[in-house]
């Protein structure tokens, strides 16, 4: 590549420069001087000691300032230092009409590779991934150590650079962390992504703006699976500047009620009659209107907010079930989503058991619906204790998107599940693929032997109701038989649902009625 070949008039300025701007020039100066004084006498002493400080500031600006402190033996600098050169690159560059750009790297799955192979193990892989860093870099490129098992990289400003050569980079510094590494005889497999952010599409005027951006960049990159590049956009710094403003609003949406439940039904396969709602959080913004759980659940999550978001869900679903009550409609049960950090708390059952007693519900009219993956990855601690009682207190305990968190059937059995969510991937298309059905009967089987209730998420067709119906599914849910709703559209949907079922003839003492 020819933005890394290095000219020898290059490095005879660089080793110049070295030289002179180095803590080691320091110490020839007073040998100098004598020099000078042996020489010519007081007048070249006079000039000598004029002009070695000023060669000594030109070494300093070819050189690029002062030598950096760095690791001993990796070269790789320490995140402050590193910031900072990032800083004076940055305001280098824009000063003199150059350009650089800025690499974060993460090697992926480190929590992994630590409880896998020791953390003696995960320092010698850190450690050789810095020296592969390094060796696939130019000399004057700065590498800097961000953390447990991220880098980053702030190229020396060059005139030519675009969207390509960095994309080429990021693969080249890829491809050299990837390569297998050996630790104690046994052959370790990593995977890195990257995120970068060229000078000129900075979102700021400072070298901390242009780190973020990679930072961004390289949280992107990790959402589309391992071994992804991504380079910061315009797009990007929206959606940051738009979570930011989300992480700022949503204190205020929690407590005014800007955030509510929306229920979408269940219905039983064998009968079509409702038995019960699950309660999906949505935000109707005043100013931007209804905006996507994708958007808004993450920035809940950032401002640590998911038990105050499971309070709300809890208050309002509650609310929901007495107002149905009231109005003579039969809803068996509400399932209200709990996510692993409120799940976590060690006051959840006084919590549930005291809302459940503010308004005179049995414990049986709430399904906890618990992600598949928290069930998957909980040890025996306050997590496993909580849904345990729970289940003990009387409550439902769905275990959501099976399918897609490896549960074992000892997790089902340990944790008193009542029911199965088959999620929509396995559902989408059941109808028309036999290999979708394939893996449908097999859940349906291995909840038969357990005696557990199974529903299927995500039923958009007449076809995909019907096969589930065939198969065995107990209940469905899904946009083919409603999407979610507020509250207040709930009753009439509920009246015309059951209006239905009236017209549908039913088979008793083998004659039609």
């Amino acid at each position: 590549m020819a933005l890394y070949q290095r000219s020898g008039l290059t490095q005879l300025r660089q080793s110049f420069a070295a030289l002179l701007s180095g803590q080691a020039a320091l110490a020839f100066l007073p040998a100098m001087s004598l020099l000078a004084f042996w020489l010519g006498g007081e007048l070249a002493l006079i000039t000598t000691s004029a002009a070695l400080p000023l060669l000594y500031l030109a070494g300093q600006r070819f050189g690029g300032g002062v030598m950096l402190p760095r690791d001993a033996v990796s070269g790789i600098l320490q995140r402050r230092t590193f910031e900072e050169l990032t800083e004076q690159i940055f305001q280098r560059a824009q000063s003199q009409g150059r350009l650089s750009a800025t690499f974060f790297i993460a090697i992926e799955e480190f929590d992994q590779l630590i409880e896998r192979y020791g953390h003696a193990a995960a320092d010698i892989i850190v450690r050789q991934s810095g020296q592969r860093l390094v060796s696939a870099l130019r000399d004057d490129d700065n590498i800097g150590k961000m953390g447990e098992a991220r880098f980053a990289i702030c190229m020396a400003p060059v005139r030519q650079l675009d969207l390509e050569l960095c994309i080429q980079l990021a693969g080249r510094v890829q491809t050299a962390l990837e390569e297998p590494i050996s630790v104690d005889g046994v052959t370790v497999y990593l995977t890195a992504s990257v995120g970068f952010c060229l000078s000129t599409r900075a979102p700021g005027p400072d070298g901390a703006a242009w780190l973020a951006a990679a930072a961004t960049a390289l949280r992107i990159a990790q959402q589309h699976g391992p071994s992804s590049i991504r380079a910061f956009s315009d797009q990007m710094r929206r959606e940051t500047e738009n979570r930011a403003e989300l992480r700022e609003d949503v204190t205020i949406a929690l407590d005014g009620g800007q955030i509510q439940p929306w229920f979408q039904p269940q219905i039983s396969t064998d009968t079509g009659q409702i038995t019960g709602f699950e309660a999906l959080a949505r935000w109707n913004h005043p100013v931007r209107g209804m905006i996507p759980p994708s958007d808004f659940l993450p920035a809940i999550e950032e401002a640590g907010l998911l038990e105050r978001l499971a309070e709300v869900m809890m208050y309002h679903s509650f609310a929901a079930l007495k107002a149905w009550d009231s109005s003579g409609t039969e809803v068996p049960q509400i399932g209200v989503n709990f996510a692993g950090g409120e799940l976590a708390n060690p006051r959840l059952i006084d919590k549930i058991t005291w809302e459940l007693d503010r308004f005179d519900l049995s414990p049986n009219r709430l399904a906890v619906e618990v992600l598949e993956t928290v069930v998957a990855s909980t040890p025996d601690d306050v997590i496993t204790r909580n849904i345990n009682a729970l289940g003990k207190l009387g409550c439902r305990i769905d275990l959501d998107d099976f399918g897609t968190g490896n549960a074992s059937i000892a997790s089902i059995r340990r944790f008193s599940v009542s029911r199965i969510k088959i999620d929509r991937s396995f559902v989408m298309k059941a109808d028309r693929d036999p290999d979708q059905q394939r893996m449908i009967g097999a859940i349906l089987t291995m909840a038969e032997r357990l005696g557990v209730e199974t529903l299927a998420e995500g039923v958009e067709t007449v076809g995909e109701h019907v096969l589930l119906a065939q198969l065995g599914c107990d209940h469905v849910q899904g946009f083919g038989i409603a999407r979610p709703m507020p509250f207040e559209q709930t009753l009439d949907w509920i009246a015309r649902h059951n209006a239905k079922l009236q017209d549908v003839p039913r088979i008793m003492d083998g004659r039609a009625t």
